[in-house]
């Protein structure tokens, strides 16, 4: 299964990589893209490699934040920031996604859920406390359920 990741270029807390680490386990994902910035995209990318995912990278067209994350199964040809993270939506099917905070503008980590919501992808997030919520029936993705989910109907 092809999963989409997007991040802040802060990073992921310690509560989100353990729960990306569990998530990928039981999403049992063939292959990854993010968008190989500085940050949460290589955060997740150093887990993908850990667990043996191949990954596919979507460099932004502005390598000012690149984190040129290796090794890597594609390199796609960079693209605006907002044009690529709708590439990364469009080639996969689901979306998971390090979120800190509540949703906001003038972000592109909301701006690429917020796509993968129009596009009714399933989305997994999850928060800097390592909680999960799901969205569009992301649930049917994993093997089992993970403690600490929260479906978006009961948030």
């Amino acid at each position: 299964m092809k999963i989409g990741f997007t991040g802040s270029r802060n990073g992921m807390t310690e509560q989100q990589r353990t729960r990306f680490w569990q998530l990928l386990n039981q999403t049992c994902a063939s292959e990854a893209h993010h968008g190989d910035c500085v940050g949460a995209d290589a955060d997740f990318h150093a887990i993908c490699v850990e667990l043996g995912v191949a990954v596919v990278v979507h460099p932004p067209s502005n390598s000012k934040s690149r984190a040129h994350c290796s090794p890597v199964s594609a390199t796609r040809p960079p693209l605006p920031y907002l044009q690529r993270n709708q590439t990364i939506v469009r080639s996969t099917v689901a979306l998971i996604a390090a979120v800190s905070g509540a949703e906001r503008v003038r972000s592109g980590t909301w701006a690429t859920i917020r796509f993968a919501r129009k596009l009714q992808r399933p989305i997994i997030l999850v928060h800097a406390d390592g909680q999960v919520t799901i969205e569009n029936d992301a649930s049917r993705l994993l093997e089992s359920t993970a403690t600490g989910v929260i479906h978006s109907k009961d948030a």
